[in-house]
């Protein structure tokens, strides 16, 4: 399983779409796969791609530029990829004037591989160098390849209003930082999108307030790693340490975007993905608290409950420090809910290691989690320095183990709404029946109801009366 970060399984690949601009004549094919980030560049790309002018289609067979935006992640993520560009070629060559271009992570990765054994691939852009898009595309249509996987220490998109693609209406992302830090022994994302850099808080108020314009109801604040999050007049973060002391006295941290964000949008649900250990602040928590309108749930991935396996993944917390952070998070906002990342058979992890991160899943009971077992990803740390040596069935049988204790702890979490009214946000109907609509409360518990006179995008109160591991059923209120 993915974590939240993670685009749905059923908008993996999906076609994006976007409304249609008069003049543009050209068209313009994007499926993403991977992170929600992911999902987001897909947004910017169809934004400048607009200007070029693109519309978009999900008529493969008649598009102009076909692009796959990527993930690095996971292999699964990059066999599906492969299994995408086979088919493009299929099409290529019903319609040979058709482009196809990689975007994302895993161009920056294997760029040489796919221009050159793959062939089916015109152009590779990374992840920092989709403005570039229309000089190589100027590139290819001279009949040349065209690369650019330049990572960049300014870029973070935040002039380029991303076009909302497949959305529901009520909520939407908003990137606030691009790139990563911390290098985890396990992760390929610093290597993919470089180092980590800020936007400036403005740019999000403004875009948070054209969302609010269109009637957007819930935004959540995205980066690889929000509570690193600090805004010096622009940089990387590693350079503040040279910043001068005006530009220190002044700068934005986490929690005081979180605050700015909360108090201009009162009437906007706010949420924010993904946290770190080891760069959450108690201010954070103390402003989660403050506000009404933000969402009393925080995605924080642990990885591991070992602080031995937590060391070898370069994570820069101990076990005790992690549970200090559950303990405060619990004092100050009693009714928030906490989920979890967990990868089960890391390098060398022992019988004991393992029992270390069941006994935390016993400490912490997460209300939900995405749990999965190591796979190795080429180029990282653990990759070249250590053997990924739990064998399969002993992997598998971990991970069985964690699932197990984690569903145990999710039907706890949902019982506990049982008998009570929740506020609940209208996203849509229900996977399973029209007549029922579905929306999440401000723990991120889905709940399903049946259907009367209201609307997507309206908060309604429910009733809850019962629960399944994974959906609160009720009427509204």
């Amino acid at each position: 399983m993915g974590s939240e970060k993670v685009i749905e399984e059923k908008n993996q690949g999906q076609a994006l779409l976007t409304d249609h601009k008069e003049g543009n004549n050209k068209k313009l094919y994007i499926e993403s796969y991977g992170c929600q980030m992911n999902l987001n560049d897909s947004e910017i790309v169809a934004s400048i791609l607009s200007e070029e002018g693109y519309n978009t289609t999900h008529l493969i067979e008649e598009a102009d530029l076909v692009l796959v935006n990527t993930c690095s992640i996971r292999e699964k993520a990059e066999q599906t990829v492969r299994k995408r560009l086979q088919k493009y070629n299929a099409i290529k060559k019903i319609n040979p004037t058709m482009k196809v271009g990689v975007l994302g992570c895993m161009a920056e990765r294997l760029k040489a591989k796919f221009l050159e054994e793959e062939k089916i691939v015109d152009l590779v852009v990374g992840p920092d160098a989709y403005r570039d898009l229309p000089n190589l595309l100027q590139e290819v249509s001279s009949g040349r390849d065209a690369i650019n996987v330049i990572l960049s220490k300014e870029e973070t998109y935040g002039d380029v209003a991303p076009v909302r693609l497949n959305s529901n209406g009520v909520s939407a992302f908003v990137s606030i930082t691009r790139g990563c830090d911390n290098m985890c022994t396990f992760c390929v994302v610093p290597f993919t999108r470089g180092r980590e850099r800020s936007r400036e808080p403005k740019s999000i108020l403004d875009e948070v307030k054209q969302l609010s314009e269109k009637n957007y109801k819930e935004i959540t604040l995205l980066g690889q790693n929000v509570d690193s999050y600090l805004w010096y007049g622009g940089g990387l973060k590693k350079d503040f340490k040279n910043a001068s002391e005006i530009a220190k006295a002044t700068a934005v941290d986490f929690a005081q975007l979180l605050d700015m964000v909360a108090t201009a949008f009162p009437k906007i649900r706010i949420r924010f993905s993904t946290s770190n250990p080891q760069d959450m602040s108690l201010n954070v928590i103390h402003t989660m608290a403050k506000h009404e309108n933000i969402c009393k749930y925080i995605h924080l991935p642990v990885q591991s409950g070992s602080t031995s396996v937590l060391k070898r993944m370069n994570r820069q917390h101990t076990r005790e420090e992690y549970m200090e952070l559950i303990d405060h998070i619990k004092k100050i906002i009693p009714d928030c809910a906490i989920s979890q990342d967990m990868m089960t058979g890391f390098c060398g992890e022992t019988e004991e290691e393992h029992r270390d991160t069941l006994s935390l899943l016993e400490y912490v009971k997460y209300d939900f989690g995405f749990m999965f077992a190591y796979s190795e990803r080429p180029g990282t740390p653990a990759a070249k320095k250590m053997p990924d040596d739990i064998p399969l069935d002993v992997k598998k049988r971990r991970l069985a183990e964690i699932i197990l204790v984690q569903q145990k702890h999710s039907l706890l979490r949902l019982k506990q709404f049982v008998g009570k009214t929740v506020e609940i946000l209208i996203e849509g109907s229900s996977k399973k029946s029209d007549a029922h609509w579905k929306g999440r409360n401000s723990q991120n518990a889905v709940a399903v109801f049946p259907k009367g006179n209201e609307k997507i995008g309206d908060f309604v109160n429910v009733y809850i009366e019962d629960c399944t591991s994974a959906t609160l059923l009720g009427k509204r209120v």
